[in-house]
């Protein structure tokens, strides 16, 4: 725990609230969204400079490593959606990649980055803090510091999972219109499951649910994991000195985690986008 004078119910609320600038619906969450847009950017770099220095003879070890990613998610691509498509493979591995980035932000101890950004916060802009801090402790100010507010864990934030989720279901409609026309994907709306027009509201009903319930699902399954694992980090950095032996044995577990929720939203999102191609 950062200091044993901060009550325990300041010290959750504290790690589990991310800087905001704005209010309702246009408030952005900057730490949730910036390092995602790091990641994903490190990401995109990343592959394409792997992808130029590719060689015909005997890879380097990271290359080696790259293919191998390109290579399982090809696969599962393959095995999944039965659609000749030149954008799919690209999507899933972006989906993979950049939402594994984000989880394996977890791994790191939850009081580290709000530490350090709270002391370089500090240290450039001072006058930050609120006036009833002047009494506190140089770590209480470092705390009360808005930069150490800043969320390392994107997808521990609903905003963005949700946001990801969104995505994919405007992929949804986009392949859907694409492949069968506004027509057709009207239709298979309307006649399904009960193709008679007796049925009509009751289909639309229906599919219409089934169609929503995709991006929400998405979204949520996958908050929901890695908001409940960021919350017993939080809870075993209260321990004190013991947290590090405590912090690896659930960070080995939670890798597990991490590789399976991203995994997860890949495929669910392939089997969708499938679905949306496939004429029936």
């Amino acid at each position: 725990m950062a200091d044993s004078n901060i009550s325990v119910q300041g010290y959750i609320s504290h790690h589990l609230t991310d800087l905001t600038v704005g209010e309702g619906f246009w408030a952005v969450n900057l730490g949730a969204l910036g390092w995602s847009l790091i990641l994903g950017t490190l990401f995109i770099i990343t592959f394409a400079v792997v992808g130029r220095r590719a060689t015909t003879g005997v890879p380097g070890k990271f290359q080696c490593l790259i293919e191998m990613i390109i290579e399982f998610v090809n696969g599962c691509v393959k095995e999944t959606f039965h659609v000749k498509d030149k954008l799919i493979g690209p999507i899933a591995l972006t989906i993979f990649m950049w939402i594994f980035l984000m989880n394996l932000m977890k791994l790191v101890p939850v009081d580290w980055f709000p530490t350090v950004a709270g002391m370089v916060g500090l240290a450039l802009n001072s006058s930050a803090l609120p006036e009833y801090a002047a009494d506190y402790s140089f770590l209480e100010r470092v705390m009360a510091h808005p930069w150490s507010y800043l969320t390392i864990a994107p997808t521990t934030d609903v905003n963005i999972t949700m946001g990801m989720s969104l995505g994919v279901f405007i992929l949804i409609l986009g392949y859907s219109i694409y492949y069968k026309g506004l027509g057709g994907f009207s239709k298979e709306l309307a006649f399904t499951p009960f193709n008679h027009w007796l049925f009509v509201p009751f289909n639309l009903v229906l599919e219409l649910v089934t169609l929503l319930s995709k991006p929400v699902s998405l979204g949520l399954r996958l908050f929901g994991n890695l908001y409940a694992g960021e919350v017993i980090f939080i809870l075993i950095a209260l321990v004190g000195l013991a947290q590090l032996p405590l912090h690896f044995a659930w960070a080995v577990f939670h890798i597990l985690v991490i590789v399976l929720q991203a995994f997860i939203f890949m495929m669910l999102s392939i089997v969708y986008l499938s679905m949306a191609a496939e004429k029936h």
